[in-house]
């Protein structure tokens, strides 16, 4: 272990994942989900007459996946990770975009022409961008799966460790995820702590609402995944020449 320790803001079940990746570099997580996931109890979703699924996130992979049985129809994921869990969720045909949701946007309108059924956005109840906006022409249909609670106070380790200054990093992975991390450090009176502290984020949006603190660093992913994020760690962490 090289000493470091970071504070993982993901939901638990990606935080957990992370982790694993953390400690593969010798870096202690300290897991601080600011978004609890909230699977929502309801009927296996209409997939008649249903093109092809779109999925803007990991979580919207599982809601979808707890609700039916069905694997057969095109998904088309946001990003890398959220591709990898569709097929570990055995869909067959999953085709990841690699980005934002405009990256999807521009997938969906180079592998399908308009029209020819609908498209069914599994989304949690707060959604980053306009997906169904980017996709003129086309009949998105948003399939609300899942809450996404934000976090109501720091949890006592988190407060104990920013405090005692033993946190050296802290990753960011959405704008709402940071703008909750920086509603409850103020309410904890936390601020001054987070000099001693560099924040990761991946995107510069996640990064924007950061810019009220004054952190010992700031630092960006090349492309917004985990692993430009943790590619953006490694190069933090690179011995100088």
């Amino acid at each position: 272990m090289n000493g470091l320790r970071a504070l993982v803001t993901r939901p638990r079940a990606e935080a957990v994942e992370l982790a694993a990746a953390l400690e593969r570099r010798g870096i202690a997580a300290l897991i601080e989900p600011l978004i609890e996931i909230r699977f929502a109890d309801l009927p296996p979703p209409d997939l008649a007459g249903v093109r092809a699924i779109l999925c803007t996130s990991a979580n919207g992979v599982r809601a979808l996946a707890r609700l039916t049985p069905a694997r057969g129809l095109p998904l088309f994921a946001v990003g890398d990770a959220t591709a990898a869990r569709a097929r570990e969720a055995g869909f067959a045909a999953v085709v990841s975009a690699a980005g934002t949701v405009e990256d999807l946007a521009r997938l969906v309108r180079a592998q399908l022409a308009p029209g020819g059924g609908r498209l069914l956005h599994v989304a949690g109840s707060a959604v980053a961008g306009d997906l169904a906006a980017a996709l003129p022409g086309y009949a998105v249909e948003r399939a609300v799966l899942y809450a996404a609670a934000p976090a109501e106070r720091l949890s006592a380790p988190a407060r104990q460790a920013l405090a005692g200054g033993t946190v050296d990093l802290a990753l960011f992975f959405s704008p709402r995820s940071s703008a909750i991390f920086v509603r409850l450090i103020e309410a904890a009176g936390l601020a001054a702590c987070l000099g001693r502290v560099a924040a990761v984020s991946i995107s510069a949006a996640a990064d924007r609402p950061l810019a009220a603190f004054a952190w010992r660093a700031r630092h960006i992913a090349a492309r917004p995944n985990q692993e430009a994020l943790l590619a953006a760690l490694d190069t933090m962490l690179a011995p100088s020449p």
